[in-house]
């Protein structure tokens, strides 16, 4: 389900493209995904190399929307890594950058989605998971709802793994492997890598010699994630 060689050479080729174009946004763009790509695969210093690259790239006039997005993939990184103070002001860098926008202003190309509180809200939750706070992943919650029930399904059951695993670190077995399981259902159902491997981070987050039949039940699922 997840080939990371080639993932990592069609991440290269379009950002060679993009520098072949000379269009600093889209360079930018490129390597911020890629970013995003080597830090969910614990590839934090590399992905923190690749935000600020694309930053210079950027230049001190960029736009709003792409530092804002900049600086929440950089809080995951940082939170990924352990730094729970340098994710908190990245987060903080973000949402500065997203009041500067306006709301009738079209994001420029290559972003096709809005930036706002509820995206700096989802990236809270997801540096919460990582850093083991549940205060982090419920107090906003509520605020990435809007992401949560979202129509992109990947995206959805990623953040619902984050929520989950929010639960597990307070103690809330049923709560975090039901969220957890719908998670795991819905790759399984898309062939995501990302989402299994999302689904074997949580998992790692519980150890016992005798775990639940709501475990057993999602270890199963998760095998079907290998075959």
């Amino acid at each position: 389900m997840a080939d990371q060689g080639s993932a990592r050479t069609w991440y290269g080729a379009a950002i060679k493209a993009a520098r072949r174009a000379g269009d600093p946004l889209l360079i930018a763009y490129q390597q911020g995904s890629l970013a995003q790509f080597e830090v969910e695969y614990g590839n934090c210093a590399q992905g923190l190399a690749l935000i600020r690259s694309a930053r210079r790239q950027l230049g001190s006039e960029r736009p709003p929307i792409a530092a804002a997005w900049l600086s929440s993939l950089e809080a995951v990184a940082h939170a990924t890594a352990g730094d729970d103070r340098a994710a908190d002001r990245a987060l903080t860098a973000s949402a500065a950058e997203a009041a500067r926008m306006t709301a009738d202003a079209a994001p420029p190309w290559p972003w096709v989605f809005t930036f706002d509180e509820r995206k700096i809200a989802a990236a809270r939750v997801t540096c919460g998971a990582r850093l083991a706070r549940p205060r982090w992943v419920h107090s906003s919650v509520a605020d990435a709802s809007a992401a949560l029930s979202s129509s992109h399904e990947k995206q959805r059951a990623l953040l619902t793994l984050d929520v989950a695993t929010g639960h597990l670190a307070a103690g809330h077995l049923d709560v975090a492997f039901g969220l957890a399981t719908q998670a795991l259902d819905t790759g399984l159902r898309l062939r995501s890598g990302r989402v299994a491997e999302r689904a074997r981070n949580f998992r790692r987050g519980y150890s016992s010699a005798s775990p639940p039949a709501l475990v057993r039940d999602f270890d199963g699922r998760l095998n079907d994630a290998y075959l």
